[in-house]
């Protein structure tokens, strides 16, 4: 397992979440699609979330629409 912190601006607000994953590593736009769904998942408006099919680039544009921006991932094996 890996816990992955993600920090992150939220609307212009500095905010920081940790995942904890099996996957070995986690890429920005990963992250990008796991801080969409722990903000936006709950949403009836679906939206907000990209395509099952968007690049990484779109996903990131996305996460920037909605106020999510400034993505960092800093990976600690546990």
């Amino acid at each position: 397992m890996h816990e992955y912190t993600v920090k992150y601006l939220f609307n212009g607000e500095t905010r920081e979440h940790t995942f904890e994953l099996k996957d070995p590593a986690l890429p920005v736009h990963e992250a990008a699609m796991h801080l969409l769904q722990l903000h936006f998942g709950d949403s009836e408006n679906s939206l907000i979330m990209p395509n099952a099919d968007a690049t990484p680039e779109e996903i990131l544009e996305q996460a920037e629409l909605v106020g999510v921006m400034q993505i960092e991932v800093v990976d600690q094996a546990i």
